[in-house]
């Protein structure tokens, strides 16, 4: 039976696929074994996750690491939902500041769209 538990929040994805290809399958199941961890109410902590406050409060991004590359999920944690504002293969050391943009503005829109602002 595939239900979602009681105390599960849902999985939101405003952009980005996880799925294989591009992600290697080792990869996938990684990413989604801590989202499920994130939908139960645990939190992750370095080097799983990072906090991304340049992005918003309760906003972090999951390091996957895979076979030739690494992943960043970028996700926002709220009282009734995860979030999933992008994912990217990272190619540099710091996150680029047009993805900080794009997930600052998927956060506004959702958060338009769903609090009545």
């Amino acid at each position: 039976m595939n239900t979602m538990d009681v105390t599960s929040k849902p999985l939101v994805i405003l952009h980005g696929d996880i799925k294989t290809p591009p992600f290697s399958a080792a990869a996938r199941i990684e990413a989604g074994m801590c989202l499920r961890k994130l939908q139960r109410g645990m939190t992750l902590s370095m080097p799983i996750s990072r906090p991304m406050s340049t992005i918003g409060a309760r906003c972090a991004e999951l390091r996957i690491v895979d076979a030739n590359k690494t992943w960043r999920i970028v996700y926002r944690v709220d009282a009734d939902a995860v979030l999933i504002a992008e994912v990217f293969a990272k190619k540099t050391q710091a996150t680029p500041k047009s993805v900080i943009d794009v997930c600052k503005q998927r956060l506004r829109d959702y958060d338009a769209l769903t609090k009545g602002v």
